[in-house]
């Protein structure tokens, strides 16, 4: 077995979406990613998961035969930049607009874009202003 890791100190432990077309979501998901700068961890027959997301087919033990329903995903951009990358890359690869770039009325310095994954999951990247971290996350390796 190999050396994983695991990051606490975050509300979500892991999340996983079950898909209708895997590739086109695997292409869709490692276009944003690579803007977001979070690397495919791994693939295999039937699936592909990163940092904290798991994406398989329904055909997948773990997805028991169904799909999972609509949900909405936001993803944390370093940058008002990164944001609008990850927009323009989403519709490339296949997602299809549900907000353009720009200010939302949530708290002041919030930016953000909405796009629709190829299985209509609502995906959000959003930067919330400059702001300092005490630390990335806590590593767990085992």
């Amino acid at each position: 077995m190999e050396t994983q890791e695991l990051h606490r100190g975050r509300l979500i432990d892991h999340i996983q979406l079950v898909v209708r077309d895997l590739p086109a979501s695997q292409a869709f998901y490692t276009a944003v990613f690579e803007v977001l700068k979070i690397p495919l961890g791994g693939t295999g027959e039937g699936y592909f998961w990163a940092d904290e997301l798991f994406v398989s087919t329904a055909d997948s033990e773990a997805a028991q035969g169904e799909l999972t329903g609509r949900h909405h995903l936001a993803f944390q951009a370093g940058d008002r930049a990164t944001v609008d990358a990850f927009y323009e890359a989403a519709l490339a690869h296949g997602g299809t607009d549900n907000g353009a770039p720009g200010e939302r009325p949530y708290h002041p310095g919030y930016y953000a874009c909405f796009v629709l994954d190829p299985d209509g999951n609502n995906i959000e990247a959003v930067f919330h202003g400059e702001a300092q971290r005490s630390a990335p996350s806590v590593k767990v390796t085992f």
